[in-house]
């Protein structure tokens, strides 16, 4: 019997059940194969006792739509990083990569199929580097992998930031108000100009494009008159100023390495009120919202198929790969090429040429 396992890692996305429930119910259909899982992302493999289940097709029945992980996830430590305390209290990092692929191959697990954003993938080539056999799955709301048109969770996202933006056009109507929300996607700003356009906001700023207050003054002094009016601003986590002033702050959390994103929405309405803006201004941060819930069907259908291709990578043993859609197409690339670039909004991206031609102020 052949074993494959299969790991989340990373922040938690939409649709990552759906991928697992794939990988499963395609495996089934080999009489040789079983799917056993790790419990948060590596760690299940690096604790003692070890932390694995089975996953059978009773194990995923019905978990298509469920949000989250049913394995869990974590985007602390991991194997080339993996947190121990000293004695005087202190916390370091070692690497325990050797050690765990023996372990992987003393279980019999021949296979590991890393379902994660770009942290992930990086982990995974530097595995498959040191002789593991991976196949990579690409997860990230944030769609910011350069080597597949979308990964699943981002429009679901999506879905949740355009709604967002849906209610507070009518709370920002009805008070004569300056509305600002905050959405996530760190360095990428697709998130934002998504839910920009399809909600109607008049302003989006971008991680991409650091933002002069004067001209999103302008912006907002060309939707008031006599002190009436309202407008919409969407806001990425990442975004900045001309300045340079990113909001982030370091986590003193044992094996977080990301600077923790959030608070740029706040910044922007005090900027606002020291250019002179006199109107009421409201500041919505959405958070983790954006991270949970049930996956919208694009999502569903976009991971199944990823976790169906990503098993048949494993049986046609084409390790140091990753799933890609490349429309019309399911197909792979390398984990090199995956990891390589970053999917970032550029001034001749389709989208950002339809913001403009709408009037949205990209604060530039």
């Amino acid at each position: 019997m052949k074993r494959v396992m299969i790991v989340t890692g990373g922040g938690d996305c939409p649709g990552l059940n759906a991928v697992i429930r794939a990988v499963v119910n395609r495996a089934s259909q080999e009489k040789d194969w079983e799917v056993v899982g790790s419990i948060e992302a590596f760690n299940g493999i690096l604790r003692e006792p070890t932390e694995l289940v089975v996953l059978d097709e009773n194990a995923v029945k019905g978990i298509h739509y469920q949000g989250g992980t049913i394995l869990q996830t974590t985007n602390k430590g991991g194997p080339f990083s993996w947190p121990i305390k000293e004695k005087d209290g202190t916390w370091t990092t070692v690497d325990r990569s050797d050690e765990m692929i023996r372990k992987i191959n003393y279980l019999g697990i021949d296979a590991v199929i890393n379902i994660g954003g770009d942290g992930s993938q990086r982990i995974s080539q530097a595995l498959f580097e040191k002789g593991l056999n991976v196949v990579g799955v690409p997860k990230t709301i944030d769609n910011d992998l350069s080597a597949t048109d979308s990964t699943f969770g981002f429009q679901t996202a999506v879905e949740i930031a355009t709604d967002a933006v849906d209610k507070l056009v009518t709370t920002a109507a009805s008070h004569n108000r300056v509305q600002i929300l905050e959405v996530m996607g760190r360095d990428a700003g697709w998130i934002a100009l998504h839910s920009a356009v399809a909600g109607g906001a008049e302003v989006c700023l971008l991680p991409e494009f650091p933002y002069d207050i004067n001209k999103v003054m302008e912006k907002i002094d060309s939707r008031f008159n006599k002190g009436r009016g309202f407008i919409n601003i969407v806001i990425s986590e990442g975004a900045r100023n001309i300045n340079g002033n990113y909001v982030a702050r370091e986590s003193n959390e044992p094996g977080y390495n990301n600077r923790i994103l959030g608070g740029i929405g706040f910044q922007l309405e005090q900027e606002l009120k020291e250019a002179g803006c006199e109107h009421s201004i409201r500041t919505t941060v959405l958070g983790h919202l954006q991270r949970g819930g049930v996956p919208v069907a694009y999502d569903r259908v976009l991971a199944s198929q990823f976790g169906v291709k990503a098993f048949e990578l494993v049986l046609e043993e084409k390790y140091g790969t990753m799933v890609s859609y490349r429309h019309p197409r399911i197909t792979y690339v390398t984990l090199k090429e995956a990891i390589q670039k970053p999917n970032l909004v550029t001034w001749d991206t389709a989208l950002m040429k339809t913001a403009l031609g709408l009037g949205i102020c990209l604060g530039v």
